[in-house]
Protein backbone atom coordinates (compact mmCIF):
# COMPACT_ATOMS: atom_id res chain seq x y z
CA UNK A 1 0.00 0.00 0.00
CA UNK A 2 1.22 3.50 -0.88
CA UNK A 3 1.55 5.99 1.97
CA UNK A 4 0.62 9.43 0.59
CA UNK A 5 1.48 11.50 3.68
CA UNK A 6 3.76 14.45 2.97
CA UNK A 7 4.70 17.87 4.26
CA UNK A 8 3.22 20.82 2.40
CA UNK A 9 6.66 21.92 1.22
CA UNK A 10 7.37 18.48 -0.27
CA UNK A 11 3.95 18.21 -1.91
CA UNK A 12 4.05 21.69 -3.44
CA UNK A 13 7.41 21.12 -5.17
CA UNK A 14 5.47 19.36 -7.95
CA UNK A 15 4.01 22.72 -9.03
CA UNK A 16 5.85 24.30 -11.95
CA UNK A 17 5.89 27.79 -13.48
CA UNK A 18 2.91 28.26 -15.78
CA UNK A 19 0.72 25.55 -14.17
CA UNK A 20 -3.04 25.85 -13.90
CA UNK A 21 -3.80 25.60 -10.18
CA UNK A 22 -7.33 25.22 -8.82
CA UNK A 23 -8.71 25.57 -5.30
CA UNK A 24 -12.07 25.70 -3.60
CA UNK A 25 -13.57 29.13 -2.90
CA UNK A 26 -12.48 31.29 0.02
CA UNK A 27 -14.93 29.99 2.66
CA UNK A 28 -15.16 26.57 4.34
CA UNK A 29 -13.10 23.95 2.58
CA UNK A 30 -10.51 26.37 1.22
CA UNK A 31 -6.92 25.08 1.55
CA UNK A 32 -5.53 27.96 3.62
CA UNK A 33 -2.37 26.11 4.70
CA UNK A 34 -1.54 25.13 1.13
CA UNK A 35 -2.02 28.73 -0.10
CA UNK A 36 0.84 29.81 2.14
CA UNK A 37 2.96 26.84 1.07
CA UNK A 38 2.42 27.81 -2.57
CA UNK A 39 3.46 31.39 -1.76
CA UNK A 40 6.67 30.12 -0.15
CA UNK A 41 7.33 27.78 -3.09
CA UNK A 42 7.44 30.75 -5.48
CA UNK A 43 6.17 29.18 -8.71
CA UNK A 44 5.24 32.00 -11.10
CA UNK A 45 3.09 32.73 -14.17
CA UNK A 46 0.34 30.59 -12.68
CA UNK A 47 -3.23 30.39 -13.92
CA UNK A 48 -5.47 30.33 -10.87
CA UNK A 49 -8.96 28.82 -11.10
CA UNK A 50 -11.21 29.54 -8.13
CA UNK A 51 -14.95 29.90 -7.63
CA UNK A 52 -14.66 33.23 -5.81
CA UNK A 53 -11.63 35.52 -6.01
CA UNK A 54 -12.03 37.61 -2.86
CA UNK A 55 -8.94 39.32 -1.38
CA UNK A 56 -8.88 39.72 2.40
CA UNK A 57 -7.92 42.56 4.74
CA UNK A 58 -4.54 42.33 6.48
CA UNK A 59 -6.16 41.71 9.86
CA UNK A 60 -7.76 38.54 8.48
CA UNK A 61 -4.66 37.45 6.57
CA UNK A 62 -2.66 37.59 9.80
CA UNK A 63 -5.17 35.24 11.42
CA UNK A 64 -4.83 32.76 8.54
CA UNK A 65 -8.02 33.44 6.60
CA UNK A 66 -7.78 31.87 3.11
CA UNK A 67 -6.82 34.52 0.56
CA UNK A 68 -6.11 33.77 -3.14
CA UNK A 69 -4.49 37.19 -3.56
CA UNK A 70 -1.59 35.93 -1.44
CA UNK A 71 -0.13 34.64 -4.70
CA UNK A 72 -1.21 37.61 -6.85
CA UNK A 73 2.39 38.40 -7.80
CA UNK A 74 2.78 34.80 -9.01
CA UNK A 75 -0.47 34.80 -11.01
CA UNK A 76 -0.84 35.70 -14.69
CA UNK A 77 -4.47 34.66 -15.22
CA UNK A 78 -7.51 34.22 -12.97
CA UNK A 79 -10.44 31.99 -13.95
CA UNK A 80 -13.35 32.74 -11.64
CA UNK A 81 -17.10 33.11 -11.29
CA UNK A 82 -16.96 36.01 -8.86
CA UNK A 83 -14.48 38.74 -7.96
CA UNK A 84 -15.16 40.71 -4.79
CA UNK A 85 -13.17 43.85 -3.95
CA UNK A 86 -15.28 46.23 -1.91
CA UNK A 87 -13.65 47.63 1.22
CA UNK A 88 -10.97 50.22 1.95
CA UNK A 89 -8.97 47.58 3.81
CA UNK A 90 -8.09 45.83 0.56
CA UNK A 91 -7.80 48.88 -1.72
CA UNK A 92 -4.03 48.35 -2.25
CA UNK A 93 -4.76 44.88 -3.65
CA UNK A 94 -7.51 46.28 -5.89
CA UNK A 95 -5.13 48.96 -7.16
CA UNK A 96 -2.48 46.33 -7.94
CA UNK A 97 -5.02 44.24 -9.86
CA UNK A 98 -6.20 47.29 -11.83
CA UNK A 99 -2.61 48.24 -12.69
CA UNK A 100 -1.67 44.77 -13.87
CA UNK A 101 -4.84 44.31 -15.91
CA UNK A 102 -4.21 47.70 -17.59
CA UNK A 103 -0.63 46.77 -18.48
CA UNK A 104 -1.65 43.31 -19.70
CA UNK A 105 0.31 41.21 -17.19
CA UNK A 106 -2.89 39.84 -15.60
CA UNK A 107 -6.04 38.60 -17.33
CA UNK A 108 -9.43 37.39 -16.11
CA UNK A 109 -11.77 34.75 -17.53
CA UNK A 110 -15.23 34.98 -16.00
CA UNK A 111 -18.11 32.52 -16.12
CA UNK A 112 -21.03 31.34 -14.03
CA UNK A 113 -20.45 29.08 -11.03
CA UNK A 114 -22.43 26.38 -12.82
CA UNK A 115 -20.35 26.50 -15.99
CA UNK A 116 -17.12 26.45 -14.00
CA UNK A 117 -18.14 23.30 -12.13
CA UNK A 118 -19.57 21.62 -15.24
CA UNK A 119 -16.32 22.26 -17.13
CA UNK A 120 -14.49 20.58 -14.25
CA UNK A 121 -16.92 17.65 -14.41
CA UNK A 122 -16.16 17.36 -18.12
CA UNK A 123 -12.46 17.08 -17.29
CA UNK A 124 -13.14 14.52 -14.54
CA UNK A 125 -15.22 12.36 -16.89
CA UNK A 126 -12.86 12.67 -19.83
CA UNK A 127 -15.41 14.53 -21.95
CA UNK A 128 -14.52 16.89 -24.77
CA UNK A 129 -16.57 19.70 -23.23
CA UNK A 130 -20.15 20.79 -22.55
CA UNK A 131 -22.88 22.72 -24.36
CA UNK A 132 -24.36 25.41 -22.14
CA UNK A 133 -27.06 28.05 -22.78
CA UNK A 134 -25.46 30.39 -20.24
CA UNK A 135 -23.98 33.43 -21.97
CA UNK A 136 -25.80 33.18 -25.31
CA UNK A 137 -26.09 36.65 -26.78
CA UNK A 138 -23.35 38.06 -24.54
CA UNK A 139 -19.58 38.50 -24.72
CA UNK A 140 -19.25 34.96 -23.33
CA UNK A 141 -19.98 33.49 -26.75
CA UNK A 142 -17.18 35.41 -28.48
CA UNK A 143 -14.87 33.02 -30.33
CA UNK A 144 -16.80 29.94 -29.22
CA UNK A 145 -18.74 27.36 -31.21
CA UNK A 146 -22.54 27.72 -31.04
CA UNK A 147 -25.05 25.00 -31.75
CA UNK A 148 -28.83 24.75 -31.93
CA UNK A 149 -30.19 21.69 -30.06
CA UNK A 150 -33.93 21.05 -30.00
CA UNK A 151 -34.60 24.67 -30.73
CA UNK A 152 -32.30 26.03 -28.03
CA UNK A 153 -28.99 27.76 -28.75
CA UNK A 154 -25.94 26.58 -26.81
CA UNK A 155 -22.32 27.65 -26.45
CA UNK A 156 -19.59 25.01 -26.43
CA UNK A 157 -17.31 25.20 -23.41
CA UNK A 158 -14.08 23.23 -23.23
CA UNK A 159 -13.18 21.29 -20.07
CA UNK A 160 -10.99 22.87 -17.41
CA UNK A 161 -8.15 20.45 -16.67
CA UNK A 162 -6.08 21.71 -13.72
CA UNK A 163 -2.43 20.72 -13.50
CA UNK A 164 -2.72 20.91 -9.71
CA UNK A 165 -5.73 20.78 -7.38
CA UNK A 166 -5.42 22.12 -3.83
CA UNK A 167 -8.20 20.83 -1.59
CA UNK A 168 -9.15 20.68 2.07
CA UNK A 169 -10.83 17.88 4.01
CA UNK A 170 -11.58 17.06 7.63
CA UNK A 171 -9.92 13.65 7.79
CA UNK A 172 -7.85 11.30 5.63
CA UNK A 173 -6.25 7.91 5.91
CA UNK A 174 -2.70 7.26 4.73
CA UNK A 175 -4.05 6.01 1.37
CA UNK A 176 -5.62 9.38 0.61
CA UNK A 177 -9.29 8.53 1.21
CA UNK A 178 -11.05 11.71 2.36
CA UNK A 179 -13.95 12.63 4.64
CA UNK A 180 -15.46 16.15 4.69
CA UNK A 181 -17.59 18.00 7.22
CA UNK A 182 -20.73 19.84 6.10
CA UNK A 183 -20.44 22.65 3.58
CA UNK A 184 -16.64 22.38 3.66
CA UNK A 185 -17.08 19.60 1.11
CA UNK A 186 -18.12 22.20 -1.52
CA UNK A 187 -16.33 21.64 -4.84
CA UNK A 188 -13.35 19.78 -3.35
CA UNK A 189 -14.43 16.31 -4.58
CA UNK A 190 -14.77 17.43 -8.20
CA UNK A 191 -11.48 19.34 -8.02
CA UNK A 192 -9.76 16.13 -6.90
CA UNK A 193 -11.31 14.18 -9.77
CA UNK A 194 -10.50 16.76 -12.45
CA UNK A 195 -6.90 17.59 -11.49
CA UNK A 196 -3.82 15.83 -12.82
CA UNK A 197 -2.15 16.14 -9.40
CA UNK A 198 -4.11 16.64 -6.17
CA UNK A 199 -2.86 17.75 -2.75
CA UNK A 200 -5.25 17.52 0.21
CA UNK A 201 -4.70 19.32 3.49
CA UNK A 202 -6.50 17.72 6.45
CA UNK A 203 -7.07 18.20 10.16
CA UNK A 204 -6.59 14.54 11.06
CA UNK A 205 -4.94 11.42 9.60
CA UNK A 206 -5.84 7.84 10.51
CA UNK A 207 -4.75 4.38 9.41
CA UNK A 208 -6.46 2.46 6.57
CA UNK A 209 -9.66 0.83 7.77
CA UNK A 210 -10.40 3.46 10.41
CA UNK A 211 -12.67 5.52 8.12
CA UNK A 212 -16.25 4.38 7.68
CA UNK A 213 -16.47 3.45 3.96
CA UNK A 214 -19.93 5.04 3.81
CA UNK A 215 -18.41 8.38 4.87
CA UNK A 216 -15.60 8.47 2.30
CA UNK A 217 -16.49 11.00 -0.39
CA UNK A 218 -13.18 11.24 -2.27
CA UNK A 219 -11.43 7.88 -2.82
CA UNK A 220 -7.67 7.89 -2.50
CA UNK A 221 -7.22 7.13 -6.20
CA UNK A 222 -7.95 10.82 -6.85
CA UNK A 223 -5.47 12.11 -4.23
CA UNK A 224 -1.69 12.19 -4.73
CA UNK A 225 -0.48 13.77 -1.48
CA UNK A 226 -2.02 14.27 1.97
CA UNK A 227 -0.74 17.05 4.24
CA UNK A 228 -1.57 17.24 7.94
CA UNK A 229 -2.07 20.90 8.92
CA UNK A 230 0.56 21.62 11.62
CA UNK A 231 -0.66 22.51 15.12
CA UNK A 232 0.97 25.95 14.93
CA UNK A 233 -0.86 26.84 11.69
CA UNK A 234 -3.68 29.41 12.08
CA UNK A 235 -6.22 27.00 10.56
CA UNK A 236 -5.14 23.92 12.50
CA UNK A 237 -7.59 22.01 14.64
CA UNK A 238 -5.92 23.59 17.66
CA UNK A 239 -6.14 27.23 16.51
CA UNK A 240 -9.15 27.14 14.19
CA UNK A 241 -11.53 28.78 16.68
CA UNK A 242 -9.27 31.85 16.95
CA UNK A 243 -9.34 32.26 13.17
CA UNK A 244 -13.12 31.86 12.97
CA UNK A 245 -13.76 34.35 15.79
CA UNK A 246 -11.46 36.93 14.15
CA UNK A 247 -13.41 36.58 10.91
CA UNK A 248 -16.75 37.01 12.72
CA UNK A 249 -15.48 40.10 14.57
CA UNK A 250 -14.20 41.68 11.35
CA UNK A 251 -17.51 41.12 9.56
CA UNK A 252 -19.43 42.62 12.49
CA UNK A 253 -17.21 45.70 12.39
CA UNK A 254 -17.76 46.03 8.64
CA UNK A 255 -21.51 45.78 9.10
CA UNK A 256 -21.45 48.45 11.83
CA UNK A 257 -19.41 50.78 9.61
CA UNK A 258 -21.82 50.31 6.71
CA UNK A 259 -24.78 50.96 9.00
CA UNK A 260 -23.17 54.15 10.33
CA UNK A 261 -22.60 55.40 6.78
CA UNK A 262 -26.23 54.62 5.92
CA UNK A 263 -27.51 56.53 8.95
CA UNK A 264 -25.35 59.56 8.15
CA UNK A 265 -26.37 59.56 4.51
CA UNK A 266 -30.12 58.87 4.47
Amino acid sequence: MVNKISTSAEAITKIRDGDLVIANFWGPGSPAHLWRALLAHGAKDLTLCINNYVPKADVLREKGTPDPSLILSQTKKIITAFTGIRSEEIKPIADEIDRRVAEGSLTFESMSHGNLIERLYAAALGLGGIYSPVGVGTSVEKGKEKRMINGVEYIFQEPIVPDVGLISAAKADTLGNLVYHGTARASNPIIAMASRYTIAEVLEIVEPGELDPDHIVTPGIFVDRVVLIPDDDPVSKKKRREWVMASIKFRQEQTEKAEAVRRNNP
